[in-house]
């Protein structure tokens, strides 16, 4: 499968870096090509991997995420042609000093992503969890979880393959409305990580009798 990846920090970078270690081919669309990092990150994928515009990436695949810090998000899915692609949203509309949700309760930051790349089929999925836990998403040997959101059958059915493929348990969590629920999940898990103490090596996991 061919994935245009806008962005390539530490959640694009990696879950670039994972999908291009199960096989598939990858494109970042980054600002500057010709970075150490960039150039370190295509090293390390060994010719699965391009850069490009975020034009390119969005062009070059048949399922697109979203890894563009939230700030940069509406201007930048307004200028691309997202018709008919599977847009995997992970950012969160986080303030700048992580205090909270820019937007959230009565919509969020996935429902105003679809509304900015119309012609996609949106599915909010990987932030939910740190990009640590992207690159590695097995605790005591098993998966943890990864919810999913959206309103596309077939859409959801890649994003939650590309989930199991990269190592995550992948759950359903409905509608594209419980990306209100999702973004704050994943608040929590930030809070947690940066402001009480936990460090970045855990994650939520759902457990059954």
């Amino acid at each position: 499968m061919n994935i245009g990846i806008l962005g390539a920090g530490h959640v694009g970078g990696t879950l670039g870096e994972a999908f291009a270690k199960a096989g598939h081919s990858v494109c970042f669309g980054v600002r500057d090509t010709g970075s150490a990092e960039v150039k370190a990150l295509l090293d390390r994928i060994q010719g699965r991997g391009s850069a490009g515009s975020l034009a390119d990436a969005a062009a070059f695949g048949t399922v697109v995420v979203n890894a563009l810090p939230w700030g940069a998000v509406k201007d930048a899915l307004s200028a691309l042609d997202l018709k008919g692609k599977t847009l995997l949203d992970c950012t969160n509309p986080l303030m700048p000093d992580l205090a909270g949700l820019e937007i959230g309760t009565t919509t969020s930051g996935g429902e105003q992503i679809a509304s900015w790349a119309p012609g996609a089929s949106v599915v909010k999925i990987f932030n939910t969890t740190g990009y640590d836990n992207m690159a590695d998403a097995t605790y005591r040997g098993q998966g943890i979880s990864m919810f999913y959101c959206g309103d596309d059958a077939d859409a959801k059915k890649i994003a939650a393959g590309l989930a199991q493929e990269i190592g995550f348990t992948p759950m359903d969590a409905g509608p594209p409305t419980n990306a209100r629920v999702l973004e704050p999940y994943a608040l929590l898990w930030i809070w947690l990580a940066v402001f009480g103490g936990m460090g970045r090596d855990f994650a939520f996991q759902v457990v059954k009798r």
